[in-house]
């Protein structure tokens, strides 16, 4: 079939607070991080062996999926870093100098390679993206997505001719000056030769490098312009809109979790609930061990991760409180992500606990 690579190894600085603590990819979406969504849509295609290139709080991807056995899939694992006076510390490599990195250690990608992006959601008929590439005898591939003219200043636009082949690119032009509506999706399709073309032991990166070179020396190298879902994580208003989304069931593939004990409200386990002094409208997830006091509001979408409390009297709308995360009496949050440390609204805007500019801290008493 062809191998997989899914890149890992940024450092997520557009999705802080976020990714403080956690790398990218594993930033939950029903309660499951995106990069688990990606394993499992490379297994249902028939993808078994995925390399990972890791850098920044790499354990925690590693740790999460180890060797990849419950997804019926095999992991592996490359870091990214150097050892400086006694530390290991990240150095990524670019995305395509991580990938050559991996083949001069092992010569792992000696057949075709998909390789995607960790931090993005998509549903994507694999099997037929790779039967374009060979039928078109293809040595790379990047798969495109027709965006609307007035998007195309937030993408990296492919211009292709009518057959496909890739002519130049355009780094988030403006409406006006775009010479096309192709999106590139950070999805391409690589024969091993491509790997070739990357200088040893440098930061080389796929997108600004490796592809205008592929261009320049006039190789077979193809625009895909597909249909089908694809959501990008790219920003805390991306990641606030995906979940929003998700919760109110336009995501395919994306089940909630728990029983569904009203229509549109799901409960985990351990988690009771006295719908008499309590109103909640959904769609909305309660997890596990969840405490609502009475008089409290939830208001969907909405999901309230597991062993979280929200005291007497507060109010959460289109709000997503993560694990443990503990809400003041009489307390409004509405369009907000909250953890048990900081809170961002959907623009991206993040407060944490203590911060005189909040009026209370929401975390005042928390677990």
């Amino acid at each position: 079939m062809a191998k997989g690579m899914i890149l890992a190894a940024g450092q997520g600085t557009r999705v802080r607070p976020l990714t403080k603590d956690l790398p990218k990819p594993m930033v939950p979406i029903l309660g499951k991080p995106v990069m688990e969504y990606l394993i499992e849509h490379l297994a249902r295609h028939g993808i078994t062996q995925i390399m990972v290139n890791v850098a920044y709080n790499h354990r925690k991807i590693e740790e999460y999926f180890r060797d990849g056995h419950r997804w019926g899939v095999e992991i592996g694992y490359s870091y990214e870093g150097v050892y400086d006076h006694g530390d290991i510390l990240p150095r990524p490599l670019g995305s395509a100098g991580g990938m050559r990195h991996i083949q001069d250690n092992s010569g792992f990608f000696d057949e075709t390679t998909l390789v995607i992006c960790g931090d993005a959601l998509i549903d994507l008929d694999i099997g037929a993206a790779l039967h374009e590439h060979k039928h078109k005898g293809a040595l790379a591939s990047v798969v495109t997505l027709d965006v609307p003219r007035d998007q195309v200043n937030n993408y990296g636009i492919v211009v292709a001719d009518k057959d496909g082949k890739v002519q130049s690119f355009q780094e988030k032009p403006k409406p006006a000056e775009a010479k096309s509506t192709l999106a590139s999706t950070g999805i391409y399709i690589f024969e091993p030769a491509v790997l070739d073309l990357v200088p040893q032991d440098k930061v080389f990166d796929i997108g600004s490098e490796l592809f205008p070179m592929l261009v320049e020396q006039g190789l077979p190298f193809y625009a895909q312009d597909r249909f089908f879902n694809w959501i990008d994580i790219g920003r805390v208003s991306d990641y606030w809109s995906v979940l929003q989304r998700v919760l109110r069931g336009e995501v395919a593939e994306m089940r909630m979790p728990g029983t569904e004990v009203k229509p549109g409200v799901w409960v985990g386990l351990n988690t009771k609930v006295d719908w008499n002094t309590v109103h909640v409208q959904g769609p909305v997830y309660l997890g596990s061990s969840v405490k609502l006091e009475p008089g409290c509001s939830i208001i969907g979408p909405a999901w309230i991760g597991h062993g979280s409390h929200v005291r007497a009297g507060s109010r959460v709308e289109r709000s997503v409180l993560f694990e443990y995360t503990r809400i003041g009496a009489g307390m409004l949050f509405q369009d907000m992500i909250v953890s048990p440390s900081y809170c961002v609204d959907r623009l991206g805007n993040a407060t944490y606990v203590g911060d005189d500019r909040f009026p209370l801290r929401w975390g005042d008493a928390r677990a």
